[in-house]
């Protein structure tokens, strides 16, 4: 528009068209487009002098496409019949599928691009004032830390040759821009805590707010004003006593430090090196972290190095860290099966069965397993490996877990109570191979239960004396009642005279 007006001046002022095309560098039939518009409305050289705002004004009545980009767009008037629908369903569908269907089903011929060019211009989904953004504050030192996830490409692991995808958890102070970096091969809550607690160990302290993405392993519900935090997380912020204030979703502005730093990380530190394996990755990117990302130059900082300011200025006035070590703990919901166990991290752990069927909040540590009831601790385990189980007969009712607690120990000591025949029937079924004749062993402890212990005393003696210590055959006893039966006392039988001998069948009449 400027160089129209200044064209129009100078024909204005008496320049003829080939010196106003030579001085301007412009084709002759196009300064005549302009000036022909000039005399279509009666002015001619050498008038009255304009100022340069009049001419302006002129210049925009006679030529609107040079401030309305629409006015010159033919591309314009072809979408304008359709605004009506464009505006009904763009806030349900994509500006692609839109497109698609003007142009299959009312003969719509321009191009996507001009679509969304005509969206921006007519239906913006945003003001100027809403897109405006308000430049804050830098937060005072030790008060707000930004932190986020950033993919840093592949690794080969040299002892298993497989390739693995590596991210960076990163940790950037908003005062001194100083930073951690912290490699996770797994996005779990367990590593996002342990990358927290490494973090504050890294700095000697704690920020006294955190700004993380919402992430899943730490932010269970987004809200602007009152986000949910898994249980781990809040664990953890309670015991470092910082505020976890989540940036809103889709919002990178609200952590713009630590999403500016994450390319810089991977070209750094990550692209073309070589680890050993993943503690050695997390070594070097300690070392990284404070000898080259904290000594580069920050333009935010008039160049001036980020480890130089945290040392100087914001070291002091992070939060100091516990006595005692934080304890990253897992949270997860495990429902009770009917066999009195829940499964947590592919092993089993026995809880009380008066919880059959009820969901129970699980605390996960390194060494323990601790079950919840509605934020009442109902049982706890030493933790055990993938694939074995931990139970305790006690969380069985009496009756069915009685049978699986008589273990041979218990036998042999159940045995010695009832007495010593008892106790020499039982030891020597369980001899060599106590757990072939277990059954047997626990059936004839049983028995003490429905006859006495006097009475399997007896039944036992005689079935050794017998020479067949078997769980028949002392039931057997028992049910006959052999075991009570009196000794009787020993007849001697004479034989009768005839059986004595020719020598002695008539002696008596000799006599």
């Amino acid at each position: 528009m400027v160089d129209v007006v200044e064209l129009l001046r100078h024909w204005y002022a008496g320049d003829n068209v080939s010196q106003m095309a030579r001085a301007l560098g412009l084709d002759r039939k196009t300064v005549r487009k302009y000036t022909g518009r000039a005399e279509a409305a009666g002015m001619v050289p050498g008038g009255a002098p304009f100022s340069a705002a009049e001419w302006a004004a002129r210049v925009r009545e006679w030529f609107p496409e040079l401030t309305d980009p629409r006015a010159r767009s033919s591309v314009h008037g072809q979408i304008e019949p359709f605004h009506d629908y464009i505006e009904k369903h763009i806030a349900t569908t994509t500006l692609a599928t839109i497109h698609q269907r003007l142009r299959d089903e009312h003969g719509l011929t321009v191009s996507v691009a001009s679509l969304r060019r005509y969206v921006r211009t007519e239906l913006a989904e945003e003001s100027a004032a809403e897109r405006a953004t308000v430049l804050r504050d830098d937060p005072p030192p030790g008060h707000e830390a930004q932190l986020d996830y950033g993919h840093l490409g592949s690794w080969c692991d040299p002892r298993t040759g497989a390739r693995q995808r590596v991210w960076g958890f990163i940790m950037v102070l908003a005062f001194s821009r100083h930073l951690f970096c912290y490699p996770v091969l797994r996005m779990t809550q367990r590593e996002f805590l342990a990358a927290h607690v490494a973090a504050f160990e890294f700095f000697g302290g704690c920020p006294q707010r955190l700004v993380p993405d919402n992430l899943g392993s730490g932010v269970l519900r987004p809200d602007l004003y009152d986000p949910r935090l898994n249980r781990g997380y809040s664990e953890l912020a309670h015991h470092y006593g910082c505020l976890v204030d989540p940036g809103r979703v889709a919002h990178p502005k609200d952590k713009p430090r630590v999403e500016r730093i994450v390319p810089y990380v991977r070209d750094s530190f990550f692209s073309g090196r070589q680890f050993t394996d993943l503690p050695a990755m997390r070594s070097q990117a300690a070392s990284w972290s404070l000898s080259v990302a904290g000594q580069r130059s920050a333009r935010p900082l008039a160049g001036a190095k980020p480890a130089a300011i945290f040392a100087a200025l914001e070291a002091e006035h992070l939060l100091a860290l516990p006595q005692r070590p934080f304890e990253a703990a897992a949270w997860q919901t495990a429902k009770v099966s009917p066999d009195c166990h829940i499964s947590v991290g592919g092993a089993l752990y026995s809880v009380p069965f008066r919880f059959i069927g009820a969901r129970l909040d699980v605390r996960i540590t390194d060494t323990m397993v601790f079950a919840y009831a509605n934020h009442e601790l109902v049982k706890s385990h030493v933790r055990v490996r993938k694939g074995r189980r931990a139970t305790d007969w006690q969380d069985y009712p009496q009756a069915k877990a009685a049978f699986f607690m008589r273990t041979p120990s218990w036998c042999r000591h159940r045995a010695g109570e009832c007495g010593p025949a008892v106790a020499a029937l039982v030891g020597g079924l369980l001899g060599e191979q106590a757990l072939h004749r277990l059954r047997s062993a626990q059936g004839i402890i049983h028995l003490a239960d429905s006859y006495g212990a006097e009475r399997l005393e007896a039944a036992c003696a005689l079935a050794l004396k017998a020479g067949d210590p078997a769980y028949r055959t002392v039931k057997g006893i028992l049910l006959a009642g052999r075991e009570q039966l009196t000794s009787e006392p020993e007849i001697t039988l004479q034989a009768p005279a005839h059986l004595h001998g020719a020598e002695t069948l008539f002696a008596h009449l000799e006599a």
